[in-house]
């Protein structure tokens, strides 16, 4: 899986006043956790998490702080402003290579379906799955063949399986569908016709 670089400074604790303040430097409070750690406080600068927020892919994140200390970490939880979409808070949780990760991972769709070259409609209800493995076996992306979904037929997660990872995502997530429409459904009654 991908790395992202990413540096921090160290911050104290503070009330609403000083994380306002924060703000308003261009500054996201962070919070790192887990992985045996003491929970670890710091800012990050809205310009370079652009790279890790707005993106569909999914990263391990290097931190290093202003402490000269480093982690390995992935995001847990963000916040965001409901109006101007802007991240105001985020957890890390920090990860090791020896131990399962659970992560997002995007879905690469390859192929053509069956059902859509038959007069179907296709549509896509998932984009990522949450899987849980070791660092190394984790994929960029986890590659979908959807060439033999047939008119009115969906796949599932329960139906995919992945060398060294555990697909944690209900087992009756609907990842794509094929749905039959009006001509379609025309085509099906003039051939039965004829």
């Amino acid at each position: 899986m991908k790395h992202f670089a990413l540096s921090g400074t160290i911050r104290e604790k503070g009330n609403k006043a000083v994380i306002k303040a924060f703000r308003r430097e261009g500054l996201v409070p962070c919070n790192l956790y887990g992985g045996g750690i003491e929970n670890v406080l710091f800012t990050v600068s809205a310009r370079d998490l652009k790279g890790l927020l707005y993106t569909p892919s999914s990263f391990i994140v290097d931190l290093s702080l202003s402490n000269g200390k480093t982690y390995t970490a992935v995001l847990h939880e963000l916040q965001f402003h409901p109006v101007s979409d802007e991240c105001l808070h985020i957890d890390f949780l920090a990860v090791s290579e020896d131990k399962p990760i659970a992560i997002d991972v995007p879905l690469a769709l390859e192929g053509h379906p069956v059902g859509v070259q038959a007069g179907g409609k296709f549509t896509q209800l998932s984009r990522k799955l949450r899987v849980s493995g070791l660092m190394k076996d984790l994929p960029d992306t986890l590659k979908v063949d959807i060439s033999p979904l047939g008119l009115d037929k969906r796949l599932t997660a329960g139906e995919l399986s992945y060398d060294g990872v555990t697909i944690l995502s209900p087992r009756t997530t609907i990842i794509c569908a094929v749905k039959a429409t009006r001509a379609s459904a025309a085509a099906a009654a003039t051939e039965e016709e004829a």
